[in-house]
């Protein structure tokens, strides 16, 4: 099986760059042709959050979307597949930053209580501790 990186997600969500659009569409309908699929490790969704807010200024629900089409499609194989669900359905209703939160729910995933932050806005969750 082989891995994705951030940026083949990200162009093929943002399709900024037609010649690396192209190719991994190429390369994901051939994997869905011969019934192959990519690890998507949960470090490359933290980045794409990151990238698509900050870079891109995508919308927090458009964002939300295409990370719910994302777990939906076969040829892709979550790491925390569970914990990125649970952040995607917790993340319409929170005001907490999507990275943040999908750091929390990475943490309860793996059995944490909660995260200890000194991030003030992030405490404002229960799943957050501000420490100081």
């Amino acid at each position: 099986m082989k891995a994705l990186d951030t940026n083949i997600l990200v162009r093929f969500l943002v399709k900024d760059d037609e010649v690396q659009s192209k190719a991994i569409y190429r390369i994901f309908k051939q994997a869905e042709a011969d019934k192959n699929q990519f690890w998507v490790p949960l470090i490359v969704v933290l980045e794409t959050l990151w990238v698509l807010e900050s870079v891109y200024e995508i919308q927090k629900t458009e964002i939300l979307d295409a990370i719910d089409e994302l777990l939906l499609m076969p040829i892709l194989k979550f790491e925390a597949q569970s914990a990125i669900q649970g952040f995607v359905s917790s993340a319409r209703e929170s005001k907490t930053d999507l990275p943040d939160l999908l750091i929390a729910h990475s943490a309860m995933h793996s059995g944490c209580d909660v995260v200890l932050t000194f991030d003030r806005k992030a405490s404002n969750s229960p799943l957050f501790e501000l420490i100081g």
